[in-house]
């Protein structure tokens, strides 16, 4: 793995550093700069000939130029003859446009899956992806992480009571929601009906189940700007519910 020497990389590096730790390996060294003009400079400084290369890049905010950032570093390592490269990717930018869902749409996660493939990755590790599809449209081999089990320990870890119900914030979440219950005994499951007003905003509109007294846990993928959860928050307290706590895998968090 390799690590941005940039100052908006330590949160990356300090995740590199875990990897390389519990796998026992050092870090490789990579030098990443910027033009005048905004253009990105990558040069390896070690050696990768015949090396199985894990490239780990978050595509989070600012999203084109992560993504970018991690087209050239690809690059760098097929010319540099690097035996295989595997880009380990924990946040998926441009995975929520996963199909046409109005007329004359880009299907973004199909085209980013492309641009990584063409970049010369032999395989990717993503970690919940925003949509299953989406694992289907890659042409390389893609290993798909569930950070259900991190969440999961921590809520064993609160006192929470027993009379739980898993609430899916939107109808698209519904399946994942459903696997989340499935591993708190079975917990009833309720979903948050809403109609979205455009990009970036919601709006909630009733509540598919019961909550009355009992304990809401509302399961996500990622939170972005927080309309969805918060909304969803705020209806389930109308409705009775004890209390309410959300996770997710991603916590984007993109407005202060």
């Amino acid at each position: 793995p390799f690590y941005d020497e940039r100052e908006r990389g330590l949160r990356r590096r300090r995740s590199c550093n875990e990897i390389a730790s519990y796998l026992g390996v050092d870090l490789g060294k990579i030098l990443i700069k910027r033009f005048a003009d905004g253009e990105i400079y990558v040069q390896l400084q070690e050696s990768v000939r015949g090396c199985d290369v894990f490239l780990v890049q978050p595509t989070c905010s600012p999203v084109n130029e992560n993504l970018m950032e991690l087209f050239i570093m690809i690059d760098a390592c097929r010319r540099a003859s690097a035996r295989s490269i595997t880009v380990v990717i924990p946040y998926f930018g441009y995975a929520r446009a996963d199909r046409k869902a109005q007329g004359r749409e880009a299907i973004t996660a199909k085209l980013a899956a492309n641009l990584l493939t063409e970049a010369g990755s032999d395989r990717v590790i993503v970690c919940d992806m925003h949509s299953a599809q989406a694992l289907g449209y890659f042409d390389i081999p893609v290993d798909h992480i569930y950070g259900q089990p991190v969440i999961l320990d921590y809520l064993a870890s609160k006192t929470i009571s027993k009379d739980l119900v898993v609430v899916s914030p939107d109808v698209g979440g519904v399946v994942r929601a459903r696997a989340f219950a499935k591993k708190l005994s079975d917990a009833p499951l309720a979903i948050v009906d809403k109609r979205r007003q455009g990009h970036n905003l919601s709006e909630v509109m009733h509540l598919i189940g019961d909550v009355k007294g009992k304990v809401a846990i509302m399961v996500d993928d990622m939170i972005d700007t927080a309309g969805t959860i918060t909304s969803g928050a705020a209806l389930l307290k109308q409705e009775g519910a004890e209390a309410v706590y959300a996770c997710c895998t991603h916590a984007v968090l993109s407005m202060q």
